[in-house]
């Protein structure tokens, strides 16, 4: 499929500055990442696409990384009516919720924040595993790897809005 055949990739390059915005905090709760995205279209193909997102997530201050991460529900708890995070979230089993949840409280208690991870291809199991590894964390080696992990579940969901699933 040729970059001008991809709907999705059409839709946000064609969207007012506005609608290109909404439709990109539908991919990152922040504001600055879509604004930053929004501005440089109008993007030729979705490399070009995942090139400015990658930008702007590095560019991101500590109150930008806090905005992103509060637009996602605890791993474990997807919110209702939220099919993205449910479908990232398809590989916790029924018997991991639990302890994800409660890991997951101590893990906020102690960062200030929810646990983020880019759950899309990972079970249950490996989330809990990165989750005990990762509560020990200093808080700026933690920031960083949140921002990995937002950049990585930025980059799966910019892919379904090019191809139109978002």
């Amino acid at each position: 499929m040729t970059s001008s055949a991809r709907p999705g990739l059409i839709r946000l390059n064609t969207a007012d500055e506005s609608g290109a915005t909404e439709l990109l905090r539908e991919v990152c709760a922040s504001r600055s990442w879509a604004a930053a995205v929004a501005s440089g279209r109008p993007y030729a193909d979705p490399e070009a696409l995942y090139t400015a997102s990658d930008t702007a997530m590095a560019a991101l201050t500590p109150a930008d990384l806090d905005e992103a991460v509060a637009g996602h529900p605890p791993i474990g708890r997807p919110a209702p009516g939220d099919r993205a995070s449910a479908r990232e979230q398809s590989g916790v089993r029924e018997a991991e919720r639990m302890e994800l949840l409660e890991l997951g409280l101590a893990y906020q208690d102690r960062h200030g924040h929810t646990f983020l991870i880019c759950a899309t291809g990972r079970t249950g199991e490996e989330m809990l595993a990165a989750l005990r590894e990762r509560i020990g964390n200093d808080p700026d080696t933690e920031r960083e790897i949140v921002r990995t992990e937002l950049g990585r579940i930025n980059r799966i969901r910019l892919t379904r809005l090019v191809e139109g699933d978002l």
